[in-house]
């Protein structure tokens, strides 16, 4: 399964210590996943992860010291992007793991890195939290500004429901304070990688119409990612997420009319009857980034719509 996952084309693969290894076979997991990182990077994945135990079960230590650790391998963990924590709850569990990064890998610390770094430099890495508790989530704030090496919130879904004793609907109703609380904290403190709740129905059509509709709902809360559990759910979700075409093509429409109307002096203007002002025009800017990003052609787009004039 492990060498299965070197052929897939997804952002982010995130190789799991924790809950579905028994506690058993937690070092040959290590071992593994250990050798896994040390093959060549594969091409269709952008960023390789490492879900270690939570800080309060007492693996996590093992964890970090084994699958990044450089003394033995000389490797300095280049191909480990970010390291997963779960069950954060405090700022502290966050004080522990950048600790350790600091220590066992060096050459990875944020202010390690030159002014000018070198086309060999490894970036530094990078965490990602999953907020699973009603305490967790009172105390986002200290968590998102408890490390420079945070890069992202995780809903986790299935745990926050234990905690509070819910049950998980198709409406998702029950989570939206939650959702909405960590994609906004995500947001006020300029953190990349908000990524909301697995979607655990993932079997034929019926699974996978529910995995839209929950992209979609999440988007709409202001994540920018998923969690998946299958390789069928990959497509669907970087669509989903993804700008459509309509609005890469309105995005682009706006930024060229928004140009022209800076050149005429004008901060406010209309396309298609609609008022078009800063606020849009940033927006708009955004979705074109993204969309490049994404790897859509905006080049072409823009040489379709390069006579588009404010109205």
């Amino acid at each position: 399964m492990l060498d299965k996952s070197l052929n897939l084309t997804v952002d982010c693969i995130a190789y799991d210590l924790e809950d579905s290894v028994t506690p058993s076979q937690k070092n040959e997991a290590r071992s593994k996943i250990k050798n896994l990182l040390n093959q060549p990077r594969a091409t269709g994945i952008r960023e390789q992860a490492v879900r270690i135990n939570a800080v309060n079960s007492g693996l996590a230590l093992d964890d970090l010291t084994e699958v990044a650790d450089p003394a033995n391998q000389k490797l300095k963990a280049p191909n480990l992007d970010t390291i997963v924590i779960p069950k954060v709850n405090s700022a502290s569990d966050l004080h522990f793991v950048t600790d350790v990064i600091r220590h066992t890998l060096p050459s990875r610390h944020i202010h390690s890195q030159s002014s000018t770094p070198s086309s060999t430099q490894l970036p530094p890495i990078k965490l990602l939290a999953l907020i699973e508790s009603a305490k967790a989530l009172s105390s986002l704030s200290s968590i998102c500004t408890s490390t420079p090496y945070l890069s992202g919130l995780i809903f986790a879904a299935e745990d926050f429901a234990l905690d509070l004793s819910i049950t998980r609907t198709p409406s998702l109703t029950e989570f939206l304070y939650a959702r909405s609380a960590i994609a906004t904290a995500c947001r006020a403190h300029n953190l990349p990688s908000t990524i909301d709740l697995v979607c655990t129905a993932y079997k034929g059509e019926n699974g996978l119409q529910t995995l839209e509709e929950e992209c979609l709902g999440g988007k709409g809360l202001g994540f920018n990612g998923k969690q998946l559990i299958h390789p069928s759910q990959v497509e669907v979700a970087q669509r989903t997420f993804s700008p459509s075409e309509k609005e890469v093509e309105w995005a682009v429409r706006v930024v060229i009319g928004d140009e022209k109307a800076n050149q005429q002096g004008r901060g406010a203007w209309t396309l298609d009857g609609k008022m078009i002002d800063a606020p849009v025009a940033s927006k708009a800017r955004a979705i074109v980034t993204k969309a490049e990003a994404c790897g859509m052609e905006i080049k072409e787009i823009r040489e379709r719509w390069k006579n588009q004039k404010p109205e």
